[in-house]
């Protein structure tokens, strides 16, 4: 249901004010809606009768991020730009807007900001305000439109929102998509700290695990025969191999390949450089 905003029109440029298509839920239609939720995304979203649905959208990664998505059902039919402003409702009259930023608006997609313009407009929101994507009209050149985020029923959704952002996982499928792992001499005890890299790619994989293709490539240094080193850097990836389909891993797209004491990355000439060869690479690729 389209509705008219008597406040707004007054507080959006009065050029093009007597023209002002506007699209908001109604503050008892106001609806804030959990999206996604899990440990690598978490999304909140927001339906605009009539427009579309506004959506809020952080993933797991080293730093904080999140995105707005102006998902549009007629999308763009050139390139243009928007003015983000925050509107205060009727109830808070005499309250000057203010502007947060430019959206810039492509052909044929859907509308979004970057980080820091989002997280303005969500603390916006959470005060009580509206944030309004305002621009002229593609369809129509003399209308300009106004979409609004209806801060009604935000505040539930939100913290649920906030609690899901606190338990993403601090780093993301890039991060962990090459990994080197190194291992104790003559065995196949990992080091710990590729004990903890590899129990970071678990902890992962218990969220995501659509893999398409897992490499595992195994080495070893040149102490000891050549077939032993061989056999030895096969047990070393095989067990990497066990590790994952115990995480739910379809063992068909996982290969795996022993190089023994062949690709030394170091010299074998003492210990520490000997230690360098001692490992499997994981390579993880996704759709």
């Amino acid at each position: 249901m389209k509705k008219y905003l008597i406040s707004m029109c007054c507080l959006l440029p009065m050029a093009v004010s007597a023209n002002l298509r506007e699209y908001n839920a109604s503050v008892e239609n106001s609806e804030w809606t959990l999206g996604e939720q899990t440990r690598l995304i978490c999304e909140l979203k927001h339906p605009i009768p009539g427009y579309g649905i506004a959506s809020f959208v952080t993933e797991a990664s080293k730093q904080l991020n999140l995105e707005f998505v102006l998902d549009m059902l007629r999308l763009p039919n050139r390139y243009d730009t928007a003015t983000v402003y925050s509107v205060a409702p009727k109830w808070m009259p005499g309250v000057a807007q203010k502007t947060i930023g430019k959206m810039n608006l492509r052909k044929q997609y859907d509308g979004d900001l970057p980080s820091e313009s989002a997280w303005e407009m969500l603390t916006e929101l959470e005060k009580g305000f509206w944030p309004t994507i305002h621009y002229q009209d593609w369809n129509n050149r003399y209308d300009s439109v106004a979409v609004a985020l209806n801060s009604s029923n935000f505040e539930p959704s939100y913290l649920a929102f906030s609690h899901c952002v606190t338990n993403l996982l601090p780093y993301s499928f890039e991060d962990i998509a090459y990994t080197v792992l190194s291992y104790k001499k003559s065995s196949v005890d990992l080091t710990n700290y590729s004990k903890r890299r590899l129990d970071m790619i678990g902890d992962y994989l218990k969220e995501d695990i659509a893999l398409e293709l897992v490499l595992l490539d195994g080495y070893s240094d040149s102490y000891g025969g050549s077939w032993n080193n061989l056999q030895l850097s096969i047990r070393r990836a095989n067990e990497i191999r066990d590790y994952f389909a115990a995480q739910g891993v379809d063992t068909a797209r996982i290969e795996v390949t022993g190089h023994g004491e062949k690709r030394h990355v170091s010299p074998n000439d003492n210990e520490l450089s000997r230690a360098k060869n001692r490992r499997v690479i994981i390579q993880l690729a996704k759709l």
